[in-house]
């Protein structure tokens, strides 16, 4: 019965592990230590609005066997609309996963330094963060290898203990049930909170994972029938994924002191309370969450050039390791050093800002269209709920633009 389990598991664990990365830790974080409890409603509602568009993703997977690049590419027929739609799509995914691709390995690093202290070495007169280099090294075997099966196994592994570590942590603080209650079903804004629900919001319902699923859903499943085990795997993995979120914000709720900033002064402010076997949890948790990260970006990235640039979508081409190559190698020199392009972040949260809104209006056209889709196109009750999600990301898209530019 569990080996029947784990064979219907799909790209799920990939989706949750790319939403969990050190950014989205951070956030929770802090989300926890300034308003306790109180906005759990937000994860709540990401985590709905991340299983609905998922969802949409996969099924278009399956039944076109193309990825959403694919698709697009091939469905709008007005040569500028097109050019216009590829280039943003590239500008925010490739580039964008190249400039937060530092920040996952550097979060997976900052989970090891805490238990054993900063290590590093120099090579050819360059310093290298050893930890950042061991990530970096796990990271481009999992991917060298492009097969789909051993970065499935391989991604479980991590969100499992992931998903452990965080749910332990917030065992440990002994919460308070019915408050927590309150906060996932009774929506509140504190004051100065509206800024921390938009990047909840954000965080989880992410762009380039629409892509990812769309593409490595085929890797498993080809057929009409599949339909209901990605379903199935869809919601088990993204309301797993918004659990292990959900426990970091009620283990961050434990802390009395508002002076933390990351999940590394989490795991110290647990410290005096719960001993340090706290800080050896959330350390492992916040490695799990980078490297997991560090992994799926490259690959979504890959997998979005294959797409728009019309290349076959094979892990093992020289085109497609080229692309992730790129963006690892990148965040392994950009992490180790400590450089951080403050301006081609923020381009990147521009163009994921207007990408957001964009990718999912055209998802819910292309899944309303008989001529890809036929019965499997969306129903009227999909289409509500894709529409209120539209609206939900072009506030976010537009609040998160004004905010890059300091004008919010």
């Amino acid at each position: 019965m569990i080996k029947n389990a784990f064979k219907n598991i799909g790209p799920g664990p990939f989706i949750a592990a790319a939403f969990i990365g050190p950014g989205t830790v951070t956030l929770c974080t802090l989300s926890g230590a300034h308003f306790g409890y109180t906005l759990l409603w937000a994860m709540a509602l990401s985590i709905l609005a991340t299983i609905a568009l998922q969802e949409m993703s996969a099924r278009l997977g399956i039944i076109s066997q193309k990825g959403l690049a694919e698709v697009i590419r091939a469905e709008i027929k007005n040569p500028l609309l097109r050019a216009g739609a590829i280039l943003l799509i590239l500008s925010a995914i490739v580039i964008g996963n190249a400039a937060y691709e530092a920040g996952n390995i550097s979060g997976g690093a900052l989970g090891l330094e805490a238990v054993f202290g900063e290590k590093s070495f120099m090579l050819g007169g360059f310093p290298l963060n050893a930890f950042c280099a061991a990530i970096g090294v796990i990271a481009f075997i999992l991917l060298y290898i492009g097969n789909y099966k051993v970065l499935e196994k391989a991604l479980i592994s991590l969100v499992v203990l992931m998903s452990l570590s965080f749910l332990i942590a917030a065992v440990m603080t002994k919460p308070d049930i019915v408050e927590i209650i309150k906060g996932v079903f009774r929506p509140r804004l504190p004051q100065d909170s509206i800024l921390t629900v938009i990047g909840l919001i954000g965080t989880t319902v992410v762009p380039y994972n629409l892509f990812l699923h769309s593409s490595l859903v085929k890797e498993k499943w080809s057929k009409e029938s599949d339909l209901k085990y990605a379903r199935k795997d869809t919601i088990i993995a993204i309301a797993l994924g918004g659990a292990v979120s959900m426990c970091i914000i009620i283990s961050a709720a434990a802390i009395q002191t508002q002076d933390i900033s990351n999940a590394s002064d989490l795991a110290k402010g647990l410290e005096p309370l719960f001993g340090s076997f706290a800080k050896y949890v959330l350390s492992i948790g916040l490695f799990a969450a980078g490297i997991t990260s560090a992994i799926t970006a490259p690959l979504a990235a890959a997998f979005v050039a294959s797409g728009c640039l019309g290349w076959k979508p094979d892990m093992r081409s020289t085109k497609f390791r080229s692309v992730w190559m790129f963006i690892l190698i990148l965040g392994v020199l950009s992490s180790t050093s400590g450089f951080k392009s403050i301006e081609i972040i923020k381009f990147a949260q521009v163009a994921n800002g207007i990408l957001l809104p964009v990718i999912a209006g055209v998802l819910i056209w292309i899944v309303n269209k008989k001529s890809i889709l036929g019965i499997h196109r969306n129903n009227l009750r999909q289409n509500i709920l894709g529409i209120s999600i539209l609206a939900i990301t072009l506030f976010l898209g537009l609040k998160s633009i004004l905010k890059v530019f300091e004008l919010l």
